[in-house]
């Protein structure tokens, strides 16, 4: 008699999960939109230092990421407390301690501090965000498989992540208009300079307290059952000799080390680290672009985003669901973690490379600037998207397949499995849908 089907996640504890990540969400939204111009042009640190503390914090989060990733995957949980929600909590406290000294001045600086001794000051509170947004992200995702089994309810779960990440931004963009029309209205200061540095404060504090209340409720309401690394149920009595696994064709089971093999595995991280760049890349340089070359007032650096994020959810209802295998292997962390590190890294390698080809890198603008970031724009991102379009082109010709690995065939009431030879490419690899 066939075991029966899980009861579908409830819709509070589905809701519960989706909010587990708006902190992060709220967090990135402010640091990719509003770092390069708070530091730039609010606090007046040269371009290059500016793009350095980016490109520090970068670096920490795609080196943190497949590490945090592959503990997710071995180490246990907190005593009682499930392992992906023991490290989405050590990330959440990480980050509420460190992001709101990001967007503040240095604490004993003055106006003759040199500008590398307030570098030195801010990269401790940048990784340890980084490492905390990263432990967060990678526990996050990884506990998709473990709240459901069915690809529907997976790709489900991750449209309301997405929502909220929607919501998220949309949220930092409002708040921002707000403090900024507020400032405006009592100072009378069109342009962006240090009299904005209480909008900056105020916007990271209120990041913090709504992502704190939302990461609260994801502990509260999303469950986790407490499993030991390497956990296998114990046969009982009525335990079928052949489990339903073993009656269907076998499956892969791959390691993280077999991902390494893989081709396919290389091919989907350079088109998402091409794709990731796109977004990443306008959403760091579009305030930039709006205050610079356009001479915009201050304001629209809020709302030309907010209006780019609105059009981009609506677009996004029209999307189809391009990755239903998403949770299937049980190394889905250490993917997560090194899929995440080509982005990281190379958006802040992007980034410090634009900065350095920056016409007046201690000025806050010069007539350069105004042609150059609407180059960057337009040039920059353009490119990327032609490159990003040769990868898509590369995924058609040769469509992903899992070639190299090794199989594991699952034992008699749940056993260790035991892993077989190297499987032979042929029209029986697995396709990944």
């Amino acid at each position: 008699m066939d075991d029966p089907l899980p009861s579908p996640l409830p819709l509070r504890t589905r809701l519960s999960y989706a909010v587990g990540h708006f902190l992060n969400d709220l967090c990135a939204s402010m640091w990719f939109t509003y770092l390069l111009v708070y530091f730039h042009s609010v606090l007046g640190y040269s371009s290059r230092h500016a793009g350095a503390l980016l490109l520090a914090g970068q670096v920490a989060d795609g080196i943190c990421t497949p590490l945090v990733g592959y503990e997710a995957d071995q180490a246990g949980g907190c005593g009682r407390y499930g392992r992906r929600k023991s490290w989405h909590l050590i990330g959440t406290i990480s980050v509420l301690l460190s992001f709101p000294f990001i967007f503040n001045p240095c604490l004993g600086c003055s106006e003759k501090t040199p500008e590398w001794a307030v570098l030195i000051y801010f990269i401790p509170f940048v990784v340890i965000f980084q490492f905390g947004w990263a432990a967060t992200q990678i526990s996050h995702l990884s506990l998709i498989p473990e709240l459901v089994t069915s690809d529907h309810e997976k790709v489900e779960l991750t449209a309301f992540r997405y929502a909220f990440t929607v919501v998220a931004n949309i949220t930092v963009y409002g708040l921002a208009w707000l403090l900024l029309h507020f400032e405006v209205s009592r100072r009378g200061a069109p342009n962006l300079g240090r009299q904005d540095i209480p909008v900056f404060r105020n916007l990271s504090l209120i990041v913090v307290a709504v992502g704190a209340i939302s990461s609260l409720l994801f502990h509260l309401g999303t469950p986790e059952k407490t499993r030991p690394p390497g956990w296998s149920p114990e046969p009982e009595e009525s335990t079928p000799l052949l489990s339903d696994s073993q009656k269907r064709p076998i499956r892969p089971y791959l390691l993280w080390n077999h991902w390494l093999l893989e081709p396919a595995f290389y091919q989907v991280a350079m088109l998402y680290m091409a794709t990731r760049l796109i977004v990443n890349l306008s959403q760091t340089y579009i305030a930039m672009y709006l205050t610079n070359s356009l001479m915009l007032p201050k304001k629209f650096i809020a709302t030309i985003p907010l209006v780019m994020y609105i059009s981009g959810f609506l677009s996004s209802l029209l999307m189809k669901t391009v990755n239903k295998r998403i949770g299937r292997n049980h190394s889905g962390a250490f993917v997560y973690g090194a899929m995440s590190f080509t982005d990281k890294v190379a958006n802040g390698l992007a980034v410090m490379l634009i900065q350095n080809l920056h016409p007046c890198p201690t000025l806050l603008c010069c007539p350069g600037c105004v042609n150059f970031y609407h180059w960057v724009m337009v040039a920059v991102t353009g490119g990327i998207a032609v490159v990003a379009s040769l990868f898509l082109a590369c995924l058609m010709i040769w469509p992903i397949r899992i070639r190299f690995h090794d199989v594991s065939v699952t034992g008699l009431a749940g056993s260790r499995p035991r892993e077989l030879g190297p499987q032979v490419e042929d029209d029986d690899a697995s396709v990944v849908n």
